[in-house]
């Protein structure tokens, strides 16, 4: 179905008569090849000089002349790509002038008159199709076709991309079963190296935190959580808790000493993000990466067997065919 409006939306009412008159040559063109190829063989030219003698006389000449009846369709294929070449290089559809051919490169090659190149003509006429669709002039999308044709598109792709997907997890399981040292790759390949990039990004990462902490817009709501968390820490110590027996001054001190405690320790948080330097960071994270001892690695032998299993769980996801459920529903 056709959709007028659309059509007029699009402006493409020329090249749109011009996409239905080179399907219709091309239809013609395709048809007229295979009938060439049966023609060809010795049993359906039998049947024709047997039953249809007057089509044989008259298709004779086409047959034995068949290559220039051929170059004559190129012709015209190949006056209607320039035509489209010299429009798209006018309107600036591409970032250079020679892109043209080079995108639509099975519009040449179907062009050459030889048996092999031929089938490219049919993705012509699938490129006309996608244009009228593009453009929403016709929906395929209701079409049966277009279902079935989409669905099993979906189905190759979801069937190659699983059979990759479990073969690149298969071969990262072997590696850690042949006793992969990723743990230590990791710590000596990719942080030891970038040390000083790491410790600089942490350094600036804290005072960062420290300064949005420290303003009192922003950090306003962090401040009073850290409030309201230490004076409920001081509320419940039992030796706090005593002063209330203190008559009068009692809850006076407690409020006063909640207060005071809370504002220790924001500031302490704050001092301590904004404090901290490249070298601290440096001398810390030196610190926590030493060598490994043999408990440590028995520990990162079984955090290796976890990282297994989780690859395990998900190869099975992944090799779930979701196409069946659909055709199971």
């Amino acid at each position: 179905m056709i959709s007028l409006q659309n059509l007029r939306a699009s402006k493409q009412g020329v090249w749109l008569a011009i996409d239905f008159a080179m399907m219709f040559l091309l239809a013609v063109n395709l048809l007229l090849i295979l009938f060439d190829a049966l023609y060809s063989t010795a049993t359906v030219f039998r049947f024709f000089t047997d039953n249809i003698p007057l089509l044989t006389n008259l298709y004779q000449p086409v047959h034995e002349n068949f290559f220039f009846v051929d170059l004559g369709f190129i012709a015209i294929f190949l006056s209607e790509f320039l035509l489209r070449w010299i429009v798209a290089v006018r309107n600036k559809e591409y970032l250079r002038w020679y892109f043209f051919p080079f995108v639509h490169w099975y519009d040449l090659i179907g062009c050459i008159p030889v048996d092999a190149a031929r089938i490219f003509r049919v993705l012509r006429i699938v490129s006309i199709l996608y244009r009228l669709h593009k453009y929403q002039i016709v929906d395929f999308k209701n079409t049966g076709l277009f279902r079935f044709l989409t669905f099993y598109y979906n189905v190759f792709l979801e069937e190659l991309s699983d059979r990759i997907v479990v073969k690149v997890l298969s071969d990262a399981q072997e590696d850690i079963a042949m006793g992969s040292q990723l743990i230590e790759n990791i710590t000596s390949q990719v942080l030891k190296p970038r040390m000083s990039t790491v410790t600089q990004w942490v350094a600036l990462t804290s005072q960062h935190f420290g300064d949005v902490i420290k303003n009192h817009e922003s950090g306003e709501i962090i401040r009073h959580h850290i409030a309201q968390s230490v004076s409920r820490s001081v509320r419940e110590d039992p030796q706090i808790r005593n002063l209330d027996f203190i008559p009068v001054l009692g809850s006076n001190i407690e409020k006063r000493l909640e207060t005071a405690v809370a504002n220790i320790v924001v500031n302490s948080i704050v001092n301590l993000l904004s404090d901290i330097d490249e070298q601290k960071v440096q001398q810390f994270m030196g610190a926590g990466l030493p060598e490994f001892s043999s408990a440590e690695q028995e520990l990162n032998q079984e955090i290796l067997v976890i990282i297994n299993e989780v690859l395990d769980l998900v190869k099975e996801h992944v090799a779930n065919k979701r196409w069946q459920e659909k055709l199971n529903k």
